[in-house]
């Protein structure tokens, strides 16, 4: 079994300023706009260096998406950053309207998403995001799991024509995958190769998924994890081969299982293989306060909840 280990952990918004930075050297069009958090987004290196292509809108999140619309009929690619919070349900008439009813260029920056925002709480703990814009024709959605893939994912969207929805976190987590690496949007990872279940991961939980994979793997059960980075478009033929070759699958995510991942990849099982899924995510709730690790323990966001629900979907099959 192929396993996997990491020597440092990092924050995947920092993985977004590093991208964002290289982007100020390489691609002259790249601006970028930020709601008064240029601190939390890591955007300060960009600043420094491009500081007449930075616009700081402050606390107005919607002027800051009509905004970014405007910039694009210019041939500038404008990113925005705030909490994903603010990045979606405070602003999501002006998203639909004025980004992605006419396709503008648009890359919607979003930090500290789901319930790893911690001891802010549930008013800034945002667990329906995907959901919301997965929904919107023409917009992608990427959510990656690492540093060293949060900042390939910001530089690959800079060359994609057309509004992206970019996901990413607040705490330190492992970084496990290679530096300089290429991102293909659309294109999911096959992290390890099994015959008895199927793992279907992204943003955090991906690392969660592997741990939960070499525990298995100690009991006698191969899991094949596959790291789903982009959830729109999604790479159906992916999940289709690997639960072809292990009859289930458990998808897992840091967002409510309700408009999420896991509801993605049931439509494509549902109308191409039908076979047994289990979910790992948030149940239709709210967050609340507590430290990242306390939260992702309460809620089932972990290895432990990912090998129970391997473990059940295995038994239906």
């Amino acid at each position: 079994m192929k396993t996997y280990t990491y020597t440092e952990k990092k924050d995947t918004r920092s993985g977004f300023g590093a991208g964002l930075t290289e982007l100020g050297r390489t691609n002259p069009n790249v601006v970028a706009l930020c709601a008064d958090l240029i601190g939390s987004l890591k955007m300060n290196d960009f600043i420094k260096e491009n500081p007449e292509r930075f616009f700081q809108i402050g606390i107005a999140e919607a002027n800051m998406m009509g905004i970014a619309a405007g910039l694009t009929i210019g041939g500038k690619i404008p990113f925005t950053g705030t909490f994903a919070n603010f990045s979606t349900g405070r602003v999501y008439d002006q998203i639909r309207q004025s980004i992605a009813y006419s396709g503008k260029n648009v890359k919607i920056c979003a930090s500290h998403a789901g319930l790893t925002l911690g001891e802010d709480g549930a008013t800034h703990q945002i667990l329906e995001d995907i959901g919301m814009m997965k929904m919107l024709p023409g917009m992608t959605v990427i959510n990656p799991c690492d540093y060293n893939q949060t900042k390939a994912a910001t530089i690959a969207i800079a060359e994609h024509q057309g509004p992206v929805y970019l996901r990413f976190g607040r705490p330190s987590v492992p970084i496990f995958t290679p530096e300089n690496q290429k991102f293909e949007i659309g294109k999911a990872i096959k992290f390890t190769e099994g015959n008895d279940v199927t793992i279907v991961a992204t943003g955090h939980l991906v690392w969660e998924a592997l741990e939960a994979s070499k525990a298995l793997h100690e009991q006698g059960i191969t899991a094949e994890v596959i790291n789903i980075h982009t959830i729109k478009p999604l790479d159906d033929a992916a999940i289709l081969e690997s639960v072809a070759k292990t009859g289930c699958i458990v998808t897992a995510e840091e967002h409510n299982i309700l408009g999420g991942l896991g509801e993605s990849v049931a439509r494509v099982l549902a109308t191409n293989n039908p076979v047994p899924q289990e979910f790992v995510g948030t149940n239709d709730t709210f967050g609340e306060s507590g430290t990242p690790a306390q939260l992702m323990e309460k809620y089932g966001l972990n290895s432990a909840s990912i090998i129970s629900k391997a473990k059940k979907v295995m038994s239906r099959k």
